[in-house]
């Protein structure tokens, strides 16, 4: 079933009669456009894309299942929006009220005059939790470029290289692939590694520093997001403590994951593994994966979500000591009918840089 079928019946069960979507990863979600603006008005029967002039060639190559009307100047995007509206017959028209703002609302109730704006509750959630075998295939994709980036980068891990060149030449290895990089990349080193979303620096690497490396690349707009912890020129029995039970917080909580399991419970099982070092633990365990980095659904103490065959997931389990370092291991996970898929193949025991 197309991405537009499951989108109707889903409007047909919450009775929207129609609807604006607005959000730009549900439009590219629901029509494979993959431009900065982009509107869908659907209807139980019709549908029209919405874009202006800098995207008409665009959308029509990336466009499949509908229509496209695209505007120039002098013409108004929201007048013209209406206006394709009236042209399908739309006297009701919902929108998610958490994509349109106020200021947005009160242009559209202007430019939309004759037709009822309702607010709808978001229709795309469970649709974008479960991926179909395509979404599966370019998360795959992607998670193989940036296994590739990481076996590349570990050969520039070494004392007085700084964290901020690290970060380039990952990011240079993924585009050199064709692939984009899917988020800030982060590199932090030493007692900065307790940071668990710092920014890399100019900080040069020194011997006995964790050094965290979380990154990730896209693939046709699909994501794919690692994290691994090394620890440079010699570890102390602390460093391998510390990583020893991260890893085996994280082994328990892919152990346990399987269809029907509630989110929850999984965040529990890892936080549990970790004992005095859990409220070291800030973060969430993970988070759905998709078409944004962090997509629809959580691994947290409380998601209400269940696992479900389709969707992907996160796992990352990570420790934090102010004053001395972080680890974090992170592996995009599939739950599949039985089980689950580990997507990000890299190796986990840690490793001490440069080899020796």
């Amino acid at each position: 079933m197309s991405p537009l079928s499951q989108l109707r019946e889903k409007m047909r069960e919450a009775e929207v009669p129609a609807l604006l979507v607005s959000d730009p990863t549900n439009v590219g979600w629901l029509t494979g456009f993959s431009g900065s603006y982009g509107r869908v008005v659907v209807t139980p029967d019709r549908a029209v894309f919405v874009t202006d002039s800098r995207y008409t060639i665009q959308a029509g190559e990336e466009v499949r299942e509908m229509p496209v009307a695209s505007f120039s100047n002098p013409k108004d995007g929201d007048e013209f929006l209406a206006e394709q509206a009236k042209e399908l017959g739309v006297t009701t028209l919902g929108f998610d009220a958490s994509t349109v703002t106020y200021a947005w609302f009160e242009k559209l109730r202007d430019k939309f005059a004759g037709v009822e704006l309702t607010p709808a509750k978001d229709l795309f959630a469970s649709l974008r939790m479960v991926k179909s075998e395509g979404e599966i295939d370019k998360v795959r994709q992607a998670c193989g470029v940036a296994g590739a980036a990481w076996e590349h980068i570990q050969r520039m891990v070494q004392p007085g290289v700084t964290e901020y060149d690290l970060m380039l030449d990952l990011e240079f290895y993924i585009r050199r692939q064709g692939a984009g990089v899917a988020f800030d990349t982060i590199v932090v080193s030493g007692e900065r590694s307790a940071r668990p979303h710092g920014k890399p620096s100019e900080k040069k690497l020194e011997v006995g520093d964790f050094v965290t490396f979380d990154f990730g690349a896209t693939i046709d707009g699909y994501h794919s997001d690692i994290t691994r912890t090394v620890v440079v020129g010699e570890a102390s029995e602390r460093h391998r403590e510390i990583y020893r039970r991260v890893l085996t917080a994280q082994l328990a909580a892919l152990d346990a994951m399987k269809p029907g399991v509630e989110a929850r419970e999984i965040d529990r099982i890892a936080r549990e593994s970790l004992g005095d070092l859990a409220p070291h633990f800030g973060h969430g365990l993970g988070h759905g994966l998709g078409k944004v980095v962090h997509d629809v659904g959580r691994l947290s103490p409380t998601s209400e979500e269940v696992l479900a065959p389709g969707q992907i997931w996160t796992v990352e389990p990570g420790v934090y000591l102010e004053g001395f370092g972080g680890v974090r291991i992170e592996d995009d996970v599939l739950i599949t009918t039985d089980g689950i898929e580990i997507l990000t193949k890299s190796p986990k025991d840690l490793l001490v840089l440069p080899r020796k």
